[in-house]
């Protein structure tokens, strides 16, 4: 089929709406580039909102103890010192600055007595640190940075799915993609382009990712010569709805158990007190009666097992079902009720009680309820430079969940919000700057190719199902590279992903190019392959067990030995992988914030 084509001119376009997309496109704006934002969705609707609990920032306004290097030493931890030890230290001492300014924007955060921002404690944080609005966090962060972009002369282009990042020679100089209403299609020259188009759950059969994670982003830019950094830690939320259907894999916030939930197996025992790792041992509650006496805030008491980080509390969870302990529909039981009022649940929850109680009939002010692991974000994605989000492709720079280094092999609770508050700015900024400079046009002849591209499913009257073949992916990624992984599933699944990948090839979607879902997804679907298969290939490849990434044949946890990044490419036809030594936290670092025995070595 032939297509017109609209054309579209700015210096930074930024693939992606949420929280990260929306502040990188602002400080690009602010930098004085014509800046465009692009969305599949709509604007604000995006997976930030997901967040819920809180940021993590070291304002010191419950514990004046807290500080940048502390929230540096707990993101390493948390991240099985995995992480870029510069991106953590970035991001610990900027995001105080980054939440002050958001409340400069109108954000409205909840305040202590003495009228400062509260925090809350979430998993793996030594001290009390998430700024919050309720369990409305995500939310109230989208909403500041919406009515701040949209004030800042931002051109915002809804709806319109990118397929395509377009080269001049080795440098993106924009993009093709198509109205998903009436299916015209947009090419759209850049300075630079900003990847802010968040993670990739989708891939698996239980999420709590909206329909738009489907990695696209990664894709995208893998097919433009980008690389893929540590695609195997994908982090499963403990706290997923496990029951009624209705709401099952919806995300439960981890400020339940912030505000004093407990978890339960069908035994009635309070069972995180058996999963206690050595290394949190000494920062963490031995006994009921301590944890009870830290939700009532005495001194000196130390923190529930409950919020340990999510890998830990994901597993312990896991492990009780398999011992036949688990709650009846897989998961375990969640109880807040008992640890808190009716009144205090509702005014420091009241989203979560409104949204269990409207959609599954639950009420979590009266009742314990089912829980249990749900895809819920991912550690890996793009390889960026920790300055300045430059990945390996000129003119091509990414953020939020699109970008790796940060987190490491597990993210702390928190961490995202202030990650693409910290990330997005530098984005924004770095790409205004290069697009100053760029002089590179769209060849006519890569866009008429990336359109020919895009509607080949329309033209197929028959062909594989992009729907069935949608699920047959997630039942695969979900029963053999899911939160435990073993060579043999993951073999099955290597194999699977390659027949299809030669399935998809063959995806139909006739009807033409108005309101054609099954066309949105058959091309989704070639995104969502590709990123699984970088996965799959750097789980394998990784023999232990670490952090989100757990091995029953390699049960060691952070084996000795040399530690690496598993790096992907893609090559037009395969995921190829390297490995890349691990950069350790200097010595003076990790002096500097009392790293000690741990010290980064590992």
């Amino acid at each position: 089929m032939s297509a017109e084509i609209t054309n579209h001119e700015c210096d930074v376009l930024v693939v992606g709406a949420g929280g990260a997309g929306l502040r990188a496109a602002i400080e690009a704006s602010r930098s004085g580039a014509r800046t465009a934002i692009v969305t599949k969705s709509l604007l604000g609707k995006a997976h930030t909102v997901m967040a819920e609990g809180g940021a993590a920032a070291a304002m010191g306004h419950v514990n004046s103890d807290d500080n940048w290097m502390v929230h540096m030493r707990d993101t390493l931890r948390g991240g099985k010192f995995l992480n870029n030890w510069r991106m953590a230290r970035i991001h610990a001492q900027e995001a105080p600055d980054r939440i002050h300014e958001l409340e400069e924007w109108g954000a409205v955060f909840d305040r202590t007595k003495a009228g400062q921002m509260s925090q809350r404690d979430f998993g793996g944080h030594t001290f009390t640190r998430l700024v919050h609005v309720g369990d409305r966090t995500g939310l109230e962060l989208i909403r500041a940075l919406q009515d701040k972009g949209i004030h800042s002369g931002i051109d915002v282009l809804p709806e319109l799915t990118i397929t395509s990042l377009v080269r001049d020679g080795d440098r993106v100089v924009g993009a093709v993609g198509y109205l998903r209403g009436d299916g015209s299609f947009h090419a759209i020259r850049a300075g630079a382009v900003v990847i802010a188009s968040g993670g990739l759950g989708k891939i698996y059969k239980t999420t709590s990712n909206s329909w738009e994670c489907t990695g696209d982003g990664l894709a995208l830019a893998a097919r433009a010569g980008a690389k893929l950094l540590d695609s195997e830690f994908v982090q499963f939320h403990p706290t997923g709805m496990c029951w009624p259907p209705s709401v099952q894999g919806i995300l439960v916030t981890e400020g339940v158990r912030g505000e004093g939930g407990i978890l339960k197996n069908s035994e009635g025992k309070r069972f995180m007190f058996d999963y206690i790792p050595d290394l949190f041992r000494e920062d963490t509650a031995d006994t009921e009666q301590e944890a009870r006496d830290w939700l009532a805030g005495k001194e000196g008491a130390r923190r529930p097992p409950e919020l340990l980080t999510r890998d830990v509390v994901a597993k312990a969870i896991r492990s009780e079902v398999h011992a036949g302990r688990g709650s009846p529909h897989g998961g375990a039981w969640l109880d807040v009720a008992s640890m808190r009022t009716t009144a205090d649940i509702e005014r420091r929850l009241p989203a979560m009680v409104h949204q269990l109680r409207e959609l599954g009939g639950v009420d979590i002010t009266r009742d314990p309820f089912e829980v249990g692991p749900t895809c819920h974000y991912t550690m890996g994605g793009l390889l960026v430079d920790p300055e300045t989000t430059a990945t390996t492709v000129a003119g091509l720079y990414a953020c939020g969940e699109a970008a790796a280094g940060l987190h490491g092999a597990n993210r702390l609770g928190g961490n995202s919000l202030t990650d693409l508050l910290v990330f997005g700015r530098r984005s924004g900024a770095e790409a205004a700057e290069a697009a100053g400079s760029v002089t590179g046009t769209l060849d006519a002849g890569l866009v008429e190719a990336a359109v020919r591209d895009a509607s080949a499913p329309l033209n197929r009257a028959d062909g594989e199902n992009p729907y069935a073949l949608t699920h047959e992916l997630q039942a695969l990624m979900e029963e053999n590279c899911g939160i435990v992984r073993d060579a043999e599933g993951m073999q099955a699944a290597k194999a699977g992903l390659v027949r299809m990948r030669e399935r998809a090839q063959d995806c139909s979607a006739p009807g033409g190019p108005v309101y054609n879902p099954g066309w949105h997804q058959a091309l989704a679907l070639e995104n969502q392959i590709l990123v699984a298969d970088a996965i799959v290939t750097s789980a394998l490849n990784r023999r232990e067990s670490r952090g989100a990434h757990t091995r029953t044949d390699f049960q060691d946890t952070e084996a000795k030995g040399e530690t690496f990044h598993n790096v992907c490419r893609w090559d037009g036809q395969a995921i190829l992988l390297e490995e890349v030594p691990h950069q350790p936290v200097p010595a003076e670092v990790a002096e500097e914030i009392s790293l000690g025995r741990t010290g980064g070595q590992h």
